[in-house]
């Protein structure tokens, strides 16, 4: 079964319609070409008697792509940097991390 995942994954990432390219560059590494699903959503935080709004921007980058993201590493897509902020986090099959990033 993980096959069919990992090829499912395979064609939603190459898909022009919802992934991208972009560059991931490890701290002091060396700039690996990659492709990512961008996720820009809201989040709404409740913080004592009030909720906060924020943007945020999370992508989704294949293990097989990045074997071990770390805080502090870079991305880049379209021309904008980002770092990442944050423990990665893997779904259930470990086949992608959930990355949440911040301009840098």
């Amino acid at each position: 079964m993980p096959l069919a995942f990992e090829s499912a994954l395979e064609l939603l990432f190459a898909d022009p319609n919802i992934g991208r390219d972009a560059v991931y560059i490890a701290d002091g590494g060396a700039p690996v070409l990659v492709r990512v699903v961008a996720r820009r959503a809201d989040a709404i935080s409740d913080f004592a008697d009030a909720r906060l709004w924020s943007e945020t921007t999370r992508i989704d980058l294949r293990v097989a792509e990045v074997p071990n993201p770390r805080p502090g590493d870079w991305i880049e897509i379209d021309g904008e940097a980002f770092l990442i902020q944050g423990e990665p986090v893997r779904d259930r099959e470990r086949l992608v991390w959930t990355i949440d990033l911040r301009p840098a």
